[in-house]
């Protein structure tokens, strides 16, 4: 008999505990301007690799006149064009 009570108790308190409305995160303050990035920290553009099609960023172009590959083997692996 006391076994089958607190059995119910048990799956009521869980039942409860995973129905119960959860705290909702606050929301934020009014006039308040979300914070900075890093110091200095621009976008920088994107650019496509002209073998492959991956998407990075343009510092990091490996050129050949004006195509720019993703790394250098992209740009071995293309032919060259008299430019």
């Amino acid at each position: 008999m006391i076994g089958r009570l607190l059995l119910w108790l048990v799956l009521g308190l869980i039942a409860w505990w995973m129905l119960r409305p959860r705290k909702a995160a606050p929301p934020p303050a009014a006039g308040r301007a979300p914070a900075p990035g890093p110091a200095g920290a621009a976008p920088e553009a994107m650019v496509d690799c002209a073998h492959c099609g991956l998407h990075f960023p343009a510092s990091e172009a490996v050129r050949d006149g004006t195509r720019l590959f993703c790394c250098a083997a992209h740009r071995d692996a293309e032919p060259r064009r008299a430019e």
